[in-house]
C-alpha cells in the first residue's frame, strides 16, 4: 500500500485559488470550507483573509446555501425537518440560520402527507394494515420515520390508521 504525499502548505493566494476550485466543485458552508483551507494553508490567518474575499464576492453565502439545501430536500419529501436541520449542522451552517432555512423550506408542507408518500414509497406494493400486524415490522417502520426526521406525533398518527394496534404506538410517543 502506496503511502499518500502530504500536500505542501498553500500560501494565501494559492489558497485562494484552492478554495474557487473547491467551490466550483460543489456548494460548501463556510465551516466546511474553513476546515478544507485550515489544512491546506501555510499561514492559519490567510484562511480568514480568503473566506472573507469569497464572501465579498458573493461566493460564499451560508443562509442561501441553507435554504438551497433546505427547499431541495423538504421538495422531495423524503426527509422530515428534524432530519434536514441535523443535516445543517453536521455542515456546520450556525443554528439560528439553519432553523430559519428549515422553517421557510417547511412552513407549506403538510408532514402527516409527507409520512404517507414515506410509507407508500418503502412499502410499495405492501398491505400496510397486514404488514403492520407484527409489532416488530410496526416498530421498524417507526424508527424509520424517526430517523428520516419525522416528527413522532404526524408518524404515530399515520401509523395508527395502518395498525390495529394502536396502543403500541403510544409507547412509542416521546
Amino acid at each position: 500500500m502506496a503511502l499518500r504525499k502530504k500536500a505542501a502548505p498553500l500560501d494565501s493566494s494559492a489558497l485562494k485559488d484552492y478554495a474557487v476550485r473547491l467551490l466550483m466543485g460543489r456548494a460548501l458552508t463556510t465551516g466546511e470550507l474553513r476546515r478544507k483551507l485550515a489544512a491546506r494553508a501555510a499561514e492559519p490567518a490567510s484562511v480568514d483573509e480568503v473566506i472573507a474575499k469569497l464572501k465579498d464576492y458573493g461566493y460564499l453565502d451560508d443562509a442561501r446555501f441553507a435554504e438551497h439545501f433546505a427547499g431541495a430536500r423538504a421538495g422531495g419529501g423524503r426527509y422530515g425537518a428534524q432530519r434536514v436541520l441535523s443535516d445543517l449542522l453536521k455542515k456546520r451552517v450556525a443554528p439560528a440560520t439553519a432553523r430559519s432555512a428549515v422553517s421557510g423550506a417547511y412552513a407549506q408542507i403538510d408532514e402527516t402527507e409527507q409520512v404517507e408518500q414515506f410509507l407508500e414509497r418503502k412499502y410499495r406494493g405492501k398491505d400496510l394494515a397486514a404488514l403492520f400486524q407484527d409489532p416488530r415490522q410496526l416498530a421498524s417502520a417507526y424508527r424509520r420515520l424517526r430517523t428520516a426526521g419525522f416528527a413522532s406525533g404526524p408518524s404515530i398518527r399515520v401509523l395508527k390508521r395502518h395498525a390495529d394496534a394502536a396502543e403500541q404506538l403510544e409507547d412509542f410517543e416521546e
